[in-house]
């Protein structure tokens, strides 16, 4: 009896241990994207490293914005935190990470490609920062993404094409950044039973067009009309100086004749 009742408390000890040991890529994940972020108004006190190596004790966090799941990061949900600096690639070690929520902070940089890692991520929301740069293609690998809401950024390049084939997407905004090109017509014009978006999700960027944004208003004067404009008033001001020295001529002629005949009578004698 003894035995086996010290066995049997072995093995809770073991399950024990092994329980409150936390994920070592979490731990990767939340000590990289600490050392990249700033915090001024210290707003994430107990993210420290003895938290990092035990975030989670099965579905309870010990890390503020964090949520778990079977003693994995399961949502990280940060926003309007006033945060600063970039976004770590390393946080693509929380591969369990489903729902990831930045928006409404200053952060800047890129956002990275290796969030392709992040396979179950559903809800990708980076709204309201400062982030510049493309938006990746690499996206597109992260098959479960259901929201995708990056307006108000400072984004620039072409959408890629690829995000048209995230089939679950049902939230997409790119609203407010500096993006250019067409609209891929995946994500535009979405046939079948994909949700469809409208232009709320794309307007605010100066040189992106393509349903379902209205037709471009024309910017001005194209180079031909300037250089036409140019020609043209060239032209007319060359026959205007034209008239003028004909009119001039006309004027002057007989004026010229009168003066001559007149000095040629006063140099003949009177009769």
């Amino acid at each position: 009896m003894g035995f086996f009742w010290g066995r049997r408390h072995l093995l809770a000890a073991a399950v024990l241990i092994f329980s409150a040991a936390a994920d070592p890529n979490d731990e990767q994940c939340l000590t990289g994207l600490s050392q990249s972020l700033i915090d001024p108004l210290q707003n994430l006190q107990n993210w420290t490293k003895a938290t990092f190596a035990n975030p989670c004790q099965g579905f309870t966090s010990f890390l503020q914005g964090a949520t778990c799941n079977n003693g994995r990061i399961y949502k990280l949900s940060l926003p309007n935190l006033s945060l600063k600096g970039t976004i770590s690639p390393f946080l693509s070690n929380c591969t369990n990470l489903q729902s990831l929520d930045l928006s409404s902070n200053s952060i800047s940089g890129q956002i990275p490609p290796d969030l392709q890692y992040l396979v179950n991520l559903a809800v990708l929301n980076l709204s309201s920062n400062r982030l510049s740069g493309e938006i990746p293609s690499q996206l597109a690998l992260c098959a479960y993404l259901n929201v995708v809401d990056l307006h108000e950024n400072q984004l620039s390049g072409q959408i890629p094409q690829q995000l048209g084939l995230l089939v679950r997407l049902s939230v997409f905004d790119v609203s407010s950044n500096k993006l250019s090109g067409p609209i891929p017509g995946s994500l535009g014009n979405r046939s079948g039973n994909l949700p469809r978006f409208n232009a709320s999700s794309y307007e605010g960027n100066k040189d992106l067009y393509g349903y379902p944004l209205p037709p471009m208003k024309s910017k001005g004067l194209s180079v031909m009309a300037i250089v036409g404009i140019g020609l043209g008033s060239g032209l007319v001001s060359l026959i205007l100086s034209f008239a003028a020295v004909c009119v001039w001529l006309r004027v002057s002629e007989p004026k010229s004749e009168n003066e001559h005949e007149g000095k040629i009578s006063q140099l003949m004698p009177d009769y």
